[in-house]
């Protein structure tokens, strides 16, 4: 029963809400009410947390910063896990070596490592994300991924709770993927290897990767990040421009008019709203094109 994992939660002293809209928790700004949002101290309360959802046969949704989650209008029925806003420690362990929790921001995994004169993060910084999320993803941008600079990874096993690690060999990184995206695991630890380098040079890097985004991503609306995945030999913005998609809308759901990659919230979507606009898109590229667009975003289904 829920009230039993919500009492465990509370007497570990995990921050626990009851009823959140996951509007509040995505940056689709969109999505009905999650039963719970728990929020762990550390990976020991985490673990007692999940044990008790599965003991009580509660369902558990993983979220980071809800950059990537496009949850339905009808909510979730179960616990959000949310790890942002404890779980973020950033440790410098020397010799280029980083280790943090998963619920630290990428944006700020990149300045501890600007501070500390640490290169090999730069593409990263301005992806709207958790470390976490983006081992799970292998997120990446600019000619960058994590699996350029990850060494390992730290985990609880869902199907035995128990704790485990991967090196880098065995997450096996791919585009947009990792051992971690068949689900099974969650993840609340990794570790990088970066390079000393030049303090000034890191930080105009950085600089000029934010200032790209800002010129040609619609950073001024919510959304996801790119809404889907880079197909094959092509690019999923030109395409969908290419068809006559910019700017269409479903409801308050909208095409960018200023890249076609990205599906934005105008102010007033719906879940509903993106979902059929995704699947117009996809539709209308696959019989013009012949591509077919898999998209970037998880559909959490209530």
């Amino acid at each position: 029963m829920l009230e039993n994992v919500l009492k465990t939660a509370q007497q570990l002293g995990c921050a626990v809400k009851k009823d959140v809209p996951m509007s509040d928790c995505t940056t689709f700004r969109t999505g009905g009410n999650v039963k719970a949002l728990i929020t762990p101290k550390n990976e020991n309360d985490l673990l007692c947390v999940l044990k008790s959802c599965k003991e009580n046969n509660v369902r558990i949704l993983i979220i980071g910063n809800g950059s990537n989650l496009l949850v339905s209008d009808n909510g979730f029925d179960g616990v959000a896990l949310r790890l942002t806003g404890s779980m973020n420690s950033i440790l410098y362990e020397g010799d280029g070596v980083v280790s943090c929790q998963a619920g630290a921001t990428l944006a700020s995994l990149c300045k501890f490592a600007l501070e500390h004169s640490l290169s090999g993060l730069e593409f990263a910084y301005g992806i709207p994300g958790t470390v976490g999320g983006a081992v799970f993803m292998n997120a990446g941008a600019y000619g960058g991924e994590i699996k350029d600079v990850i060494e390992s990874a730290g985990h609880i096993r869902l199907s035995d709770l128990s704790f485990g690690c991967f090196d880098k060999n065995e997450l096996n990184l791919s585009y947009r993927k990792s051992v971690y995206s068949g689900g099974g695991y969650f993840i609340y630890s990794a570790r990088f290897k970066l390079v000393p380098g030049d303090k000034d040079e890191i930080k105009s890097k950085m600089d000029g990767f934010l200032s790209r985004r800002n010129e040609k991503q619609p950073l001024d609306y919510p959304s996801a990040g790119s809404t889907f995945k880079r197909p094959e030999g092509f690019f999923a913005g030109a395409l969908i421009e290419q068809c006559g998609l910019k700017g269409y809308s479903v409801g308050g759901a909208q095409v960018s008019e200023k890249h076609a990659g990205f599906v934005i919230n105008t102010g007033s979507a719906t879940s509903t709203d993106i979902i059929n606009l995704i699947k117009h898109i996809q539709k209308t590229v696959k019989e013009k094109t012949g591509v077919s667009l898999e998209t970037e975003v998880k559909l959490i289904e209530g």
